[in-house]
């Protein structure tokens, strides 16, 4: 397990430009430097050096941090902040009996159990998943501990997958890590990535995920080729008509590498609309336990989100992540009377409900 001075160079690789700061949704709401990766590095630096120790007020700022990865994207460096990051909520957490009651939480036995009973609560209401039999393609499904609490996704795949020629294979995948990563839970992230590599030893084309979150942390230990739905559907050239005219618009989560398969796929919807709202591309503020611990923030950036979002006049705004979802809803709560607000869905809620899928 890697330390902190493992990152010495790292850190000190930073120069301080603050090119971060025009990328960072959370420097942009509070003007905050140690909101920024650039901020960080300097008390961590300290840390190393012995001028500071790490304690729960540096963690606080560790902690005020979405781990959209925007600064990573455009450090001029190369730095990989979030792992940085990660390290640095390890070494503090373990030590300490807020950290040690986390981590407990998120055990196997607490954590994977919760998951375990829902798969066998729901699985009565789930359809199984399967399209036609011939020259079909081998999709290795990794469905995400969302879509295990809640059956609703099993039956808008079914829905969509009936006619086409494809295998749905699914295996007794675990989380993908992420919130583990975000908590600085590193052993417990280490004992998924074992666990769901070994899912791997069998016959498929390809993985297929519905979360733009998931496919993103997988990537960082699966090598192997990676498709999400929107992907799959212009892929396998699918259809979708809505009988009535609506109008879309499209959150693109800040985990999604590319979102070049949307505007392609709205062209094979008969009678739908995209319309691209301000900053698409922008967070949505929820980034699961920085909404709890950072509440207005996050809901500070969900408005400012949301407020994009009505002025396209949109019927619907679709995303990838069920995280997403969360945030986008928040916002949008919190937006004050509007003559219309969009309905939420998920990509694969939204395809399933067209009226004929060709």
């Amino acid at each position: 397990m890697n330390e902190l001075k493992d990152f010495a160079s790292d850190i000190n690789k930073c120069s301080k430009c603050g090119l971060c700061q025009s990328v960072c949704p959370v420097y942009k709401e509070t003007g905050n430097d140690c909101a920024v990766s650039r901020g960080k590095f300097v008390m961590l630096d300290g840390v190393l050096k012995g001028d500071l120790k790490l304690n729960k007020n540096i963690n606080k700022y560790l902690d005020l941090c979405l781990k959209c990865g925007k600064c990573s994207d455009f450090c001029p460096s190369g730095i990989d902040v979030c792992k940085i990051f990660e390290t640095a909520k390890y070494q503090y957490a373990k030590n300490t009996l807020t950290g040690k009651i986390i981590f407990f939480l998120q055990s196997k036995v607490v954590f994977g159990n919760f998951i375990n009973f829902f798969k066998f609560l729901t699985k009565p209401f789930r359809k199984k998943i399967k399209g036609k039999t011939q020259n079909r393609l081998k999709l290795l499904y990794f469905k995400g501990c969302v879509n295990n609490l809640c059956p609703k996704n099993d039956n808008y795949l079914n829905k969509i997958f009936k006619n086409s020629e494809v295998e749905i294979i699914e295996k007794d995948f675990d989380c993908c890590g992420l919130p583990f990563l975000s908590s600085g839970n590193l052993e417990r992230f280490e004992q998924v990535k074992k666990h769901n590599l070994k899912m791997l030893d069998c016959d498929f084309d390809y993985i297929l995920t519905d979360c733009a979150s998931c496919e993103s942390t997988l990537k960082q230990y699966m090598n192997a080729k990676f498709i999400n739905l929107g992907e799959l559907m212009n892929l396998l050239g699918i259809k979708f008509r809505f009988s009535k005219p609506l109008k879309v618009t499209f959150h693109k989560p800040c985990h999604l590498e590319n979102d070049k398969f949307f505007k392609p796929l709205i062209e094979n919807c008969e009678n739908v609309e995209y319309i691209e709202m301000n900053n698409y591309d922008s967070c949505c503020g929820f980034a699961g336990e920085f909404a709890l611990k950072n509440h207005k923030i996050s809901k500070s950036i969900s408005l400012n989100k949301a407020e994009n979002i009505i002025k396209t006049v949109a019927d619907y705004v679709l995303t990838t992540c069920p995280g997403c979802i969360l945030g986008i809803k928040q916002g949008l709560i919190f937006s004050g009377k509007q003559s219309k607000k969009p309905v939420v869905k998920s990509l694969a809620e939204f395809l399933a409900s067209a009226d004929k899928i060709i």
